[in-house]
């Protein structure tokens, strides 16, 4: 019998982060036989934080992502871990556009998060003027520059040094911008899209450095989706991981108010007024909550301090209602488009078939982005009004959809700005040297997609379980 002593590890926050640091600690305590005890608490009454699917009528709509990238490995390899991969499904490969001058113009085959890799359809496409195109050309010949540091930046100004002003306004703000619904020329390239970095570094040239990284095409080979899902809704992987952790103490409803550091463990203040003992915490609330829980330490401060507000609008349609003379799965709005409320619309039911049924068309709008957030504060039938009459200067629309639901995500995606990787190292150091045992997680600090929340939650276990093994061989010796 193993004689370890006991340990208890509290996680704070039960989105996915929350919920991936759980069923993979309690799966290396089984595997190593140690004692410890896991407590998750979350303070609403059901798990997934973001992740919310709604079932409705043959429906499967997604609230939150609906969606993640399958080359980030951790939430395929989630997906498998809790038995769920019969129900993996890929994205249908369609045409998807930019609004520009109220028309639909489709993003020139080739175009690989905006950078052309393809020469035809970018001297083609109508999304750029000749000068715009000529500009963009330069990059084939430009010389490497300080652009190409390791030194952060923005990802606005690495774009527009290689490529110029029109790449950046017309295709790759609205393709990157929407990812964080954040001001590219706010945006760290380091935190969010260091491959880019990297590739300038090895290839000078953004597009033959991207060009080089495509797989080659295979003759008749029908293009494979970059983004996977499950069948069921995201929301099933939330249900699969909560009825798994067997060895945990899941308690929902409960928020903590206040964490203290007591010699070598953690006390935990619940509105309760509880006290709940932890050796180690991996807290993966939002990073604003995370200071007001820790006291509000100076070296908590963050760089920017304003997480956008977004919201979404489900609507459901009979196929006759709404004409979509575009083949495809959706389109992109850029800020420099005049009119618009809407950021981009996705034709869910072409993008993922199996959300709706036959006959059906399902489309899901998103407004909201850093420095046009009014629109969020709206009612919800004046921001389905302001959705509709947006789509309906493009599409044919006769009639009410059968239903519509809106989500608001307030203050809910993290902005990371040039510095933001040196910011969080600076924090982790911090925290290291005046937390001891307590880690941090989640989309506020590594990434915010699923697969970078699960490698965070993955990563905290590993360090409380090294942490924890310490403090009980120093006790014991």
């Amino acid at each position: 019998m193993n004689s370890a002593p006991s340990k208890n590890i509290v996680i704070v926050g039960g989105g996915i982060t929350g919920l991936s640091a759980a069923f993979y600690l309690q799966k290396e305590l089984r595997a190593r036989n140690l004692p410890w005890t896991i407590t998750l608490l979350e303070s609403k009454q059901q798990l997934g934080g973001k992740i919310q699917t709604i079932v409705r009528d043959g429906y499967t709509m997604e609230r939150g992502p609906d969606s993640f990238l399958s080359r980030k490995p951790s939430a395929t390899q989630l997906v498998r871990d809790v038995g769920l991969e019969a129900d993996l499904v890929r994205n249908e490969v369609g045409q998807a556009y930019i609004l520009r001058h109220g028309q639909l113009l489709p993003i020139p085959e080739g175009a690989v998060m905006g950078v052309p890799t393809e020469i035809k359809p970018f001297v083609t496409t109508s999304l750029l003027s000749p000068l715009g195109k000529m500009r963009a050309a330069a990059d084939l010949v430009l010389p490497a520059s300080k652009m190409l540091s390791e030194e952060d930046q923005s990802v606005g100004t690495f774009f527009r040094q290689r490529l110029g002003n029109e790449v950046v306004e017309n295709i790759i703000e609205p393709l990157l911008s929407g990812v964080y619904a954040g001001n590219i020329d706010q945006m760290s390239l380091m935190t969010t899209f260091p491959q880019f970095a990297q590739m300038g570094r090895e290839h000078r040239s953004l597009i033959l450095g991207m060009k080089s990284s495509r797989p080659k095409k295979q003759a008749n080979q029908k293009p494979v989706g970059i983004f996977q899902t499950l069948k069921s809704g995201l929301s099933s992987l939330v249900y699969a991981l909560e009825s798994q952790l067997t060895d945990v103490d899941v308690r929902k409803g409960i928020s903590v108010e206040k964490i203290v550091r007591d010699q070598n463990q953690y006390r935990l203040s619940l509105p309760n007024g509880e006290l709940l003992l932890a050796d180690s915490v991996i807290l993966t609330t939002p990073h604003g909550l995370a200071r007001k829980i820790l006291g509000d330490p100076d070296f908590l401060k963050p760089l920017h301090d304003r997480p956008t507000s977004v919201a979404t609008a489900i609507l459901a349609y009979p196929q006759e209602a709404i004409t979509l003379d575009k083949e495809g799965t959706g389109f992109l709005v850029p800020r420099s488009e005049e009119g618009y409320s809407i950021t981009a619309c996705t034709w869910t039911n072409k993008k993922w078939p199996h959300t709706a049924p036959l006959g059906k068309t399902l489309l899901r709008c998103y407004v909201g982005r850093a420095g046009e957030e009014a629109i969020v504060d709206l009612d919800d039938s004046e921001i389905v009004d302001t959705v509709i009459q947006d789509i309906k200067k493009l599409f044919n629309i006769t009639g009410e959809p059968e239903f519509s639901y809106v989500t608001r995500w307030r203050r809910a995606m993290p902005q990371f700005v040039p510095g933001h990787k040196t910011w969080h190292s600076n924090v982790q150091k911090q925290i290291r040297n005046q937390y001891p045992g307590l880690f941090l997680a989640g989309s506020s600090y590594a990434g915010s997609g699923i697969p970078d929340c699960i490698d965070q939650g993955k990563n905290a276990i590993t360090d409380v379980i090294d942490y924890v093994s310490s403090i009980s061989l120093s006790t014991a010796l």
